[in-house]
Parts: C-alpha cells; sequence; structure tokens
C-alpha cells in the first residue's frame, strides 16, 4: 500500500505540468511518514533485541526486564514516536490528491480564460490599430487638404490685393477724366 500511494504520488507529480508547492508538501509527507513507519520499525526491532542482548551480557549488573510493557524507558519512547494510523493518512493523502486534482482543473480554467482574454484583446488591438491607421490616413488627407485651400486661399487673397490696385487705378483714371470732361465742358 506504501509503495503504490508513492508511486501514485509520484505519477502525479510527473503528469501535472507545473510543480506547485502542495505537490512539493505531499511528496515531503509521503518520506517523511515512510522515514516514521521505519524508525518504528527499527525501535520495535530494537525493543525486542534488548531482553535477549540482556540475557547474554557478562558485566553482572542486574537490568530490569521488561514485563508486559511497563518499562518507562520504552513507554517514554512511544509517547515520542507519533502515531499515524494506516488508514488516515491515505486519506488525506487522497484528500491532498482531490485538492490538487481541483487545483489543476481550475488553474486550466484560469488559464484558458485568459487564454481567451488575450485573444480576445488581441482583436480588440487589431481594430484599434486599424482605426488608428485610418485616422492616420484621414488626418494625413485633411492636412494636405488644409495646404491646398491655404494656397488657394492665398491665391485669392493675391489676386484681390492686385484687383484693388487696378481698381484704385482704374477710380483715380475716371476722376482724371471726369475733371477734364467737366473742365472741357465748363470751357465751352
Amino acid at each position: 500500500m506504501h509503495l503504490s500511494l508513492k508511486a501514485f504520488v509520484t505519477l502525479l507529480l510527473f503528469l501535472s505540468s507545473s510543480v506547485s508547492l502542495a505537490e512539493i508538501r505531499l511528496r515531503k509527507l509521503v518520506d517523511e511518514r515512510e522515514s516514521l513507519v521505519e524508525q518504528v520499525k527499527k525501535l520495535k526491532a530494537q525493543i525486542e533485541d534488548k531482553p535477549k542482548t540482556r540475557t547474554g551480557d557478562s558485566d553482572g549488573t542486574p537490568e530490569p526486564v521488561l514485563q508486559n510493557g511497563t518499562d518507562l524507558h520504552v513507554l517514554d519512547l512511544q509517547s515520542k514516536i507519533p502515531s499515524v494510523p494506516d488508514d488516515t493518512f491515505p486519506g488525506d493523502a487522497n484528500r491532498q490528491i482531490s485538492d490538487l486534482k481541483f487545483k489543476l482543473v481550475k488553474s486550466e480554467q484560469e488559464v484558458t480564460a485568459l487564454e481567451q482574454n488575450v485573444t480576445r484583446l488581441e482583436g480588440q488591438v487589431l481594430r484599434y490599430k486599424s482605426a488608428s491607421e485610418n485616422a492616420e490616413k484621414v488626418e494625413d488627407d485633411l492636412k494636405a487638404e488644409k495646404r491646398k485651400l491655404q494656397r488657394e486661399l492665398r491665391s485669392a487673397l493675391d489676386k484681390i490685393d492686385e484687383l484693388e490696385v487696378s481698381n484704385s487705378h482704374l477710380v483715380k483714371r475716371l476722376d482724371k477724366m471726369k475733371a477734364n470732361r467737366s473742365a472741357l465742358l465748363s470751357q465751352q
């Protein structure tokens, strides 16, 4: 069961495209649990081996013999070792795995939404760019039209000046002619 859980967690880690903090924690928890199980096994083996080695000791000092698990040293060691029931950790691992799957699905949905948002924004950028290019073209056309109208205005103003000069010259000539005529009429 422990190896299959570890293999399953390892498979999940390889299947996911990005290693998240939760995946790293899950891996550490599995490794920590396995090391604690190994420590418990080693301690149990040491406890079982102690009575056998104590009877073979030749230093002559009597040592207390374990009877019915009442040795205080063993009880102290057992209280320091965290007890992890076999059925609770896989459930916890399954819960973490389902949480990771949920987060993976949620992140995939977010990525899809972001990709759609990027596509929509790219479309907007293209529309705005096209509108900007059209506006620049219209602006260039309007500037060219303005320059043309300004040239025509200058030309028209120059003609008006010429016509005013010509008109004033003709008015002076007319006044001279009227003066000459009235002088001729008064002499007759």
